[in-house]
C-alpha cells in the first residue's frame, strides 16, 4: 500500500443539511488528513458557483468514492450556509 493523500471535496445540501451531492473536488492533494482539514476553511470560503443553501467542505482519501448521496455534513467537515 503506497502514500495516502487527500482531496477536499465540496459536497451543496438541501435545507438543513439533508440530500447532499458531491458538486466539486478542489484541485489540490494533501499529504495528511491534518493538512487537508486546516485547508477546508479557505477551499469553501473560495466556493461561491453553486446554488445550494448549505455547501459542505470534506476531506476524503484520494482513492474514495466520488459520489456521495443523502449523507448529512459530518462533523469534521467545514460548512458554508448562506
Amino acid at each position: 500500500m503506497g502514500p495516502v493523500s487527500y482531496v477536499i471535496a465540496i459536497l451543496g445540501c438541501a435545507d438543513g443539511g439533508a440530500a447532499c451531492q458531491q458538486v466539486a473536488v478542489a484541485p489540490a492533494r494533501y499529504e495528511s488528513a491534518a493538512s487537508c482539514e486546516a485547508a477546508t476553511g479557505n477551499v469553501l470560503a473560495d466556493s461561491t458557483d453553486f446554488d445550494f443553501p448549505t455547501l459542505v467542505a470534506k476531506c476524503r482519501t484520494a482513492k474514495s468514492p466520488a459520489a456521495v448521496q443523502r449523507s448529512a455534513p459530518p462533523r469534521s467537515a467545514a460548512v458554508k450556509q448562506g
